[in-house]
């Protein structure tokens, strides 16, 4: 078999020749391990390509994740600023954002993370005034990726580096598109500590937002479909038990990453949800989502799921794709333990089938090459079928 071959039998619950092996891998991960400046390979689509391209080839992987889309050609013209800082790089925008990046982690913005840092808890009225659905948007123009920190999306170019990826990998390799779910732009729209008081206060005002995002966002998973990717992962971080109860993920998350995925579906392209931390008071459920399976499934200490329980859950309603623990396997353990914990968990994935050999969630930052390429070995001596 390809390996695109292979990641799809696995994501279809059928037989590949062998257990696929695709981690996604997190932008500090990547950074640490090209030669790029951190700040090229967020802004320009071809280093990141280039980047994704080539940590495939180093590590073996099955399948690549493009998990940013949307890079804008005139990127540099969008920069207002640059200065070397004691730990990076700061850039200001024209459109007055300032912008730390550093080699070992995802960039943050300044001034947003500042002014959340300095929220108070929300009152009646602003929860009223957060909520105003005259102020949701028309169109999805960014990527929420993490704590105030946006990528913008440009409209007449969403998907050029998909597309460069697709041309040039797709016919052998398994590639893979990302959406963030309806309830991570919700949060964003409305704050994420007056959401979630939202979600009790206003609970009808915050569904009619959840279903005016996901009506955006099934459009452009559409568009994404037609870029020739075999799947699209819709992440869904903030929807384990750490954040919202089971009753809420039911009421507030379930309906509409539901109703994204099976949209997807409908085009012929698989779709996975991701969501990190402790879920397996919430497991079942999210597998009677209507997606092709499910992504991190966090193993103790880092969340609660183990691998076996797991697949008894999934009863072949959707394939998994996990669940390495990258910190303290792989980032602390030696070179048996990680040997050891690949192939306990390649044992289980063979014996239920449906399963794809990843980190549980990203390749944390000071993750080792070497260590990930321990799990390349592992897959070709104990992941044959």
């Amino acid at each position: 078999m390809t390996p695109k071959e292979r990641v799809r039998a696995a994501m279809e619950l059928k037989t590949p020749d062998r257990v696929p092996l695709m981690c996604q891998m997190s932008i500090g991960h990547m950074l640490q391990q090209l030669p790029v400046s951190p700040v090229e390979f967020w802004f320009d689509a071809d280093t990141f390509a280039a980047g994704l391209v080539e940590l495939r080839k180093v590590y073996g992987f099955d399948g690549i994740l493009v998990s940013l889309h949307g890079h804008f050609r005139n990127w540099r013209e969008k920069i207002l600023s640059r200065k070397v800082v004691a730990n990076g790089e700061e850039v200001v925008l024209v459109n007055g954002k300032r912008i730390l990046f550093t080699n070992n982690e995802l960039p943050q913005n300044l001034i947003e993370q500042a002014a959340h840092q300095k929220s108070k808890a929300p009152t009646d009225d602003s929860l009223t005034s957060t909520l105003e659905l005259n102020r949701l948007p028309d169109e999805i123009d960014f990527i929420p990726v993490s704590q105030g920190l946006h990528f913008d999306i440009d409209p007449g170019d969403k998907f050029r580096c998909i597309e460069n990826i697709v041309s040039s990998s797709g016919n052998e390799f398994s590639i893979h598109g990302e959406i963030t779910s309806p309830f991570d732009y919700f949060l964003d729209f409305s704050g994420h500590q007056e959401g979630l008081f939202a979600l009790i206060a206003e609970p009808d005002k915050a569904q009619k937002s959840l279903d005016h995002f996901t009506t955006l966002l099934e459009k452009l998973a559409e568009e994404m479909c037609k870029t020739g990717i075999d799947a699209i992962k819709i992440s869904s971080p903030f929807a384990g038990s750490g954040f919202i109860s089971p009753e809420f993920y039911g009421e507030f998350v379930a309906p509409y990453d539901g109703r994204l995925a099976r949209a997807i579906r409908t085009k012929g392209v698989h779709a996975y949800i991701h969501t990190c931390g402790a879920i397996g008071d919430r497991l079942s459920m999210m597998f009677d989502l209507g997606a092709s399976g499910i992504e991190c499934l966090d193993p103790p200490p880092l969340g609660n799921v183990e691998l076996e329980t797991a697949m008894r859950i999934a009863n072949r309603r959707g394939f998994i794709k996990g669940n390495i623990d990258s910190v303290n396997i792989l980032s602390n353990g030696t070179e048996e333990e990680i040997l050891a914990d690949a192939r306990t968990r390649l044992d289980i994935g063979k014996k239920y089938g449906g399963f794809i050999l990843s980190t549980a969630c990203s390749i944390a930052p000071m993750v080792k090459r070497e260590s990930i390429v321990l799990l390349r070995e592992a897959v070709e001596r104990w992941g044959w079928i």
